[in-house]
């Protein structure tokens, strides 16, 4: 019987790497529902090529769009998430939630339920929603795995040790600045800034990764997801990306988990986590191995670690102040309004602020309260840019 499927965000790298994988295996394979924000034309070659019905366009103007094309009425496209309910009539075998930013959250909550395996990609709905999205969990009987190379490297280690864990390290590329102090970095251009040493992403992961950013936010989702304090977890700067995680147990043993600089990786065995199936891929690289480059980090190079020392210990609405101010100021950073150093200037002036960092003491109860909190971080930064008060 064919595996059925649904990928939220298709047409972004996560979803395109997903569905390279299954049109291997076709014959294996069904696919319920593909969406997209703006890409429709993607999401249309995408839908002709697996033979998918049902499609979600977010976008308004995407949406009006693509039902010009869709003339003879041959795919069903909605144009929310509101309509899981008319497509999935039982629960399907897996769903892969990849949307970007917080804007995912909703349809990962509201999809649980309808899926028994949930893979997700999204870090800003772990680390915002987390507390709503386990209670789901838990509450549906859907099993959970995280898509993070560092994470998914974690996941499979503790599914095999009857061992605790006593210290996480993840690793860090660095980006294209982690030999520069950061205090001389005056003059970074957003193409210098989107030159990543080692990995093909989007620009504003690309940047996130540049400051480290990136980093303290898989922090935040191995805290949450494996229910680690934050001293347990470190973060090292291993500039080739062939190891993901080293994981420290209580009985001795080191495990390092190392794959090649590719999504597919975890991704495949996301999809084949219950048949183990192969994935064909390079040899051991032993020069990599012997020249793996290991150091830590520091705030003279990264002053945004700072920040792990301010994050509550239990799910806040912190943790979307913090989501929605850098997404908030990496977009101004790749709209050229403010400078490189600004990100992480601002970012630490405003976490400092007493109207958010009461949020710590508060935990969020629903959705809608998160997408509040985001529209009020966003709305005082805006006016904090205007008046010049940071």
């Amino acid at each position: 019987m064919k595996k059925k499927i649904a990928i939220l965000g298709s047409t972004g790298f996560i979803g395109k790497s997903l569905l390279d994988i299954i049109s291997k295996d076709r014959k294996n394979f069904e696919i319920i529902l593909l969406t997209t924000n703006k890409n429709y034309k993607k999401l249309l070659n995408q839908a002709r090529l697996f033979n998918v019905i049902n499609l979600i366009v977010t976008d308004k103007n995407a949406f009006k769009a693509i039902n010009k094309i869709n003339l003879n009425r041959k795919y069903k496209i909605y144009n929310n998430f509101n309509i899981f309910e008319k497509i999935f009539k039982k629960k399907i075998d897996y769903t892969m939630s990849s949307i970007v930013g917080i804007d995912g959250l909703y349809p990962t909550l509201k999809i649980i339920k309808y899926s028994k395996n949930i893979a997700i990609a999204n870090k800003e709905s772990i680390i915002c929603g987390w507390n709503l999205l386990k209670k789901e969990l838990i509450k549906t009987n859907t099993n959970f795995i995280p898509v993070d190379s560092e994470h998914f490297s974690i996941w499979s280690s503790v599914n095999f040790s009857p061992f605790k864990i006593e210290k996480v390290y993840l690793t860090a590329s660095g980006g294209p600045f982690y030999k520069n102090k950061f205090k001389i970095l005056d003059n970074v251009s957003v193409n210098q800034a989107l030159k990543h040493p080692t990995w093909k992403m989007g620009k504003k992961i690309t940047i996130d990764s540049a400051t480290l950013m990136n980093k303290i936010f898989e922090v935040i989702e191995a805290k949450k997801i494996f229910n680690i304090d934050y001293k347990k977890i470190g973060i090292l700067i291993h500039p080739s990306s062939y190891i993901h995680a080293i994981i420290k147990f209580n009985n001795g043993l080191i495990n390092v988990i190392a794959h090649e600089t590719t999504m597919k990786v975890p991704i495949f065995n996301s999809l084949y986590h219950v048949e183990k199936k192969k994935l064909k891929t390079k040899l051991i690289d032993i020069k990599k191995m012997n020249s793996l480059n290991l150091s830590l980090t520091n705030t003279d190079i990264f002053p945004t670690l700072k920040i792990l020392k301010k994050m509550p210990m239990k799910d806040s609405l912190f943790e979307t102040v913090l989501v929605s101010a850098n997404d908030y100021l990496v977009n101004l950073f790749l709209e050229k309004k403010i400078s490189f150093k600004q990100i992480s200037n601002l970012l630490l002036k405003i976490l400092k602020m007493k109207k958010f960092s009461k949020l710590k003491h508060i935990s969020p109860k629903n959705l809608n309260e998160i997408f509040e909190t985001k529209k009020y971080t966003i709305n005082c930064i805006q006016q904090l840019i205007r008046n010049h008060y940071v």
